[in-house]
């Protein structure tokens, strides 16, 4: 399986903190202190690895489905009034990504971005009901061709300090093209019109790219 780019300076650093962390173990203290502290760093250096992972991961396109954005957990299905950009009642579908996750991020939509704005902000866990307006966030809309926008937050957490976004306002995008990476846990929250069918559940566990969140209305109805 393939690293992601976003891991590559990450864990080259790694290596080279652990493997002098191994060398004065070894030089201070011995060989069984080094077996030890080695078996560690190599568990720290997979679980990293594993963190950073790319899957080879096929796009289920879809002209009327929302795709997940990231894999995940649901956490929360509700109609809420989303105020910084669509100014109008829709249904937020979030998704929370543990640490085990896959942490790319993809387009749930083809079409135009028609929004983009980064926000600095706090660092409450993933799950918190506020930190969705209160954590640091990208903020990305998508237009599709027949006028639907498509709304969706990278929220960093807790543990996940940088989200990274590849996507710039005017950009042509295509369903399950990279949207950017959040780094070690985190949330996405995806918006889409009131009156869009929901095919998930809570506490279901959805795939980026896959999973299906919901089917769009027709443009007008």
């Amino acid at each position: 399986m393939a690293i992601h780019k976003e891991g590559t300076r990450i864990l080259t650093v790694i290596f080279i903190i652990l493997s002098a962390i191994c060398c004065c173990v070894w030089l201070c203290f011995g060989n069984i202190a080094l077996y030890i502290i080695a078996t560690l760093a190599i568990l720290f250096f997979l679980f990293t690895l594993c963190f950073f992972r790319s899957p080879n991961r096929p796009v289920k396109y879809s002209s009327d489905a929302v795709l997940s954005p990231a894999d995940g957990t649901v956490v929360a299905i509700e109609e809420v009034d989303e105020t910084e950009y669509l100014k109008t009642r829709c249904i937020q579908i979030s998704v929370f990504m543990s640490i085990w996750n896959v942490h790319i991020n993809w387009h749930p939509v083809k079409g135009k971005v028609s929004y983009f704005h980064y926000h600095p902000g706090k660092y409450l866990v993933a799950w918190h009901p506020k930190s969705s307006s209160l954590n640091e966030r990208t903020t990305i809309a998508v237009t599709r061709d027949d006028g639907i926008t498509i709304l969706f937050r990278q929220i960093a957490g807790l543990v996940a300090r940088r989200v990274v976004c590849y996507t710039v306002e005017g950009a042509s995008v295509e369903q399950g093209q990279q949207v950017g990476f959040i780094k070690f846990g985190s949330r996405v929250d995806i918006f889409v019109p009131v009156n869009s069918a929901v095919k998930v559940k809570l506490n279901q566990k959805v795939v980026g790219n896959q999973t299906v969140l919901a089917h769009l209305p027709s443009a007008g109805s």
